[in-house]
């Protein structure tokens, strides 16, 4: 599992908008996302790398502070 924290999300719409993208990633099983704590907790296949959740957060509009 990879937490990344997630600036730009204010509302549950940029919630949903980040678990939508991250989702359609393949090799990606699951993703949970935490507005409150600004997180995307992401269950994914080891194939699944930093560089593309990165890519696909910020191609959703939004910034990624650190990848965990």
């Amino acid at each position: 599992m990879k937490t990344l924290t997630i600036d730009g999300m204010m509302c549950n719409h940029c919630a949903g908008a980040v678990q939508k993208a991250l989702s359609a990633v393949p090799g990606v099983s699951s993703v949970e996302v935490r507005l409150d704590d600004k997180q995307a907790l992401v269950n994914c296949d080891d194939t699944v790398t930093d560089d593309v959740l990165k890519k696909t957060v910020v191609e959703a509009g939004y910034t990624v502070v650190k990848i965990q």
